[in-house]
């Protein structure tokens, strides 16, 4: 055993302290009690549950079957209180889909009833958790250590000196495991630095409709750059594939509702200024009339409210301090982002330079009356959805979600698409405002993630366990951010921490075959069967010059999908089956030398694929114009020959359209293969 651990547990007065009561750190607590050790729960906030209870009602779960353990228990638990009669104040529950849905758990539920249902759990465990418990954050001061032990916290005022023999950093940014000084990453990784191809600066994968589908000007008078740009907008941005310091946005996730009995009218927030919204005003003007917010409808008339289309809820470029940056800034910080969205929903809402209809549909919504009374109805947490990341014993990167580097240490499992929120604004080539950073890419099925992405190296610290923060990159912890998983993370730290103990050896050195083992007996969910077919095809390995829909460039909003295989690299396009004629997809390949070139499309087919789309080939001789029926079964390689054309060497273009189609349009990659 390490004797540096070792002389950390004489010292120690509780056995285990779980910094930050988020899903991670409740689960963690439950599960260190539930193995008969003594366990401490601080939370530097007023409040228990992280986004489960402030907001982030609509779960984000992925593949439910890879939901066990504490984390299965909670979402029991939210359907078992959902069961009763007295639950329903303003819905009936027959109204209510996910109430009447024959699942064991339910995923839809109300802030407050998320965290009166995780106090009753920790209560029941006779765990009362220690609130408004802040970390003393001075150059280390916080964390008291011995070699590579942590022996004890401090707290904030003069407060409490807490020891134990492991401690976990369960919080959604990293304080505890920075001021140990523990090794850590904010930011984007480059694509070179994993080997990853989602990561960085990324605009030709900002495809989806968190974007701008309409010219709009930047600048503060309209066409004049020495006038300066609007607000949040870059001039430039480094080149795609680039590391940086930025990271997804944040937002409140706010609790709407239509039911007038419990609804707040929208008021104008103090030191609100028209000027701050001329970004969206102009938005509005340019012809885009999507609504720019997502109200997901959970029990009793009341919603989970996200992000949507170009200008939303997301404060974009506002919170790349947030995650270092004192008590004192964040708090700035999170000021300004509830300014900005309280002055987002007064301006759709009352700004006459918006219709009237469209101000009328805004308005029909409130903050509901009867949740965060004592904020005014406003969510006591923002949604941080990353901030840092450690370096510990492993990093988990994009491979790993794919199921492209084994991980054989599992100690749960993720599902969700690799999804970045927009980093960043900027200033195109031909002069318009567009976003930069949103990336919705399946991994193509559940994948493991690693103990060692939960533990710092040996060499940082011995009984230190991060299951939020964890070792991860910014594309892998896109997937792995999930309320679900950080209850399943949370409950894997716990088990290890009380298996340390138990072994007086340090959390590196938990066998895990014995970890996995108890894993398994509380219902832990650690692998799963993968579906092979979800994985695309190489276009490296496809003979001839291939185009994926990645390297080609779009006019209108077109939806990444992997659902229905084969496809070429990370999935395909489809138009939404909306806006005809209004979206086009262009493959552009540089051709080696003249000749003649077979041309083939790739496509998956379906039922509900339109039979008519239009493709345009340009070649030496000129337009070709061919109708292919996507319904048609493609070759067995997914590919269709539209022809065979002589080409003078070069760029050539393959231009796939919408026009006058009567089903969904899919665009995914195009080959070019020499005809001898």
């Amino acid at each position: 055993m390490n004797t540096i651990l070792y002389a950390c547990l004489l010292l120690a007065g509780e056995d285990v302290v779980v910094y930050g009561a988020t899903p991670a750190g409740i689960a963690a607590a439950l599960q260190v009690k539930r193995m008969g050790h003594s366990v401490l729960l601080l939370e530097p906030t007023a409040h228990v549950g992280g986004l489960t209870a402030s907001g982030l009602g609509f779960t984000d779960s992925g593949d439910k079957a890879v939901v066990g353990g504490i984390s299965r228990e909670f979402y029991r638990a939210i359907k078992k209180h959902y069961e009763q009669p007295a639950a329903w104040t303003f819905e009936k529950r027959d109204d209510n889909r996910s109430a009447r849905s024959n699942e064991d758990a339910m995923w839809t539920f109300e802030p407050k009833v998320a965290e009166a249902t995780l106090l009753a759990m920790l209560r029941a465990e006779g765990i009362e958790p220690r609130l408004n418990q802040r970390l003393l954050r001075d150059k280390g001061a916080g964390v008291v250590r011995k070699g590579t032990g942590i022996t004890s916290i401090r707290l904030e005022g003069g407060g409490s000196v807490l020891s134990a023999k492991v401690f976990i950093d369960a919080t959604y940014e990293g304080d505890l495991m920075a001021e140990a000084g523990v090794p850590y990453h904010v930011g984007r990784e480059s694509t070179s630095d994993f080997n990853e191809s989602l990561a960085g600066v990324q605009r030709r994968l900002n495809v989806h409709s968190h974007r701008f589908i309409h010219h709009v000007d930047p600048y503060k008078i309209k066409g004049n750059p020495q006038s300066g740009l609007l607000p949040g907008i870059e001039a430039t941005l480094p080149p795609d594939g680039s590391a940086d310091k930025r990271v997804q946005a944040y937002c409140y996730r706010l609790c709407m509702t239509q039911v007038k009995a419990n609804k707040v009218d929208w008021p104008m927030p103090e030191g609100y200024q028209e000027s701050d919204y001329e970004l969206l005003l102009r938005t509005i003007e340019s012809g885009d009339q999507r609504m720019p917010f997502k109200p997901d409808m959970m029990p009793n008339g009341k919603t989970d409210t996200n992000n949507n289309c170009a200008v939303s809820t997301d404060y974009i470029g506002q919170n790349y301090d947030y995650p270092e940056a004192s008590y004192a800034r964040r708090r700035e910080i999170e000021r300004a982002h509830e300014r900005y969205q309280k002055g987002l929903f007064y301006t759709l809402s009352h700004n006459p330079r918006i219709p009237e209809s469209f101000r009328a549909r805004v308005a029909e919504w409130g903050l509901s009356r009867d949740e965060f009374v004592g904020t005014g109805h406003w969510p006591h947490q923002i949604y941080v959805r990353e901030a840092r990341r450690m370096r510990g014993a492993l990093v988990q990167t994009e491979r790993h979600c794919r199921a492209l580097d084994p991980i054989d240490d599992s100690v749960g499992m993720g599902s969700y698409n690799m999804d970045s929120h927009n980093c960043a604004r900027y200033v195109t080539s031909e002069g318009f405002v567009q976003n930069e950073g949103d990336i919705q890419v399946g991994p193509g099925g559940a994948y493991a993630i690693s103990y060692r992405a939960l533990t710092p190296k040996a060499s940082d610290c011995v009984n230190l366990l991060v299951p939020v923060c964890l070792s991860s990159t910014h594309m892998a912890y896109g997937s792995i951010r999930m309320e679900p998983v950080f209850f399943v993370l949370g409950q894997s730290a716990g088990t290890a921490a009380a298996m340390a103990i138990e072994g007086n050896i340090s959390v590196q050195e938990v066998p895990y075959e014995a970890l996995k083992s108890r894993l398994l007996k509380d219902g832990q969910v650690l692998s799963y069967k993968r579906e092979k077919r979800l994985s695309g095809l190489d276009p490296a390995r496809i003979p001839g010059i291939v185009v994926d829909d990645e390297s080609a460039t779009s006019v209108g909003i077109w939806t990444a999908s992997n659902a229905n295989p084969p496809f070429v690299g990370n999935g395909y396009r489809h138009d939404g089956n909306e806006c005809k004629g209004d979206k086009k997809y262009t493959f552009t390949a540089m051709l080696p030398a003249e000749g003649m070139y077979s041309v083939a499309v790739f496509y998956s087919t379906n039922a509900n694929r339109a039979t008519n789309v239009p493709v345009v080939v340009t070649h030496a001789g000129g337009e070709a114009r061919v109708v292919m029926n996507q319904r048609k079964s493609a070759g067995k390689d997914g590919y269709t020959v539209l022809g065979t054309y002589r080409f003078a060497g070069g760029a050539a273009k393959v231009e796939i359209s919408n026009k006058g189609t009567d089903g969904y349009v899919i665009a995914d990659a195009v080959r070019w293969l020499p005809v001898r």
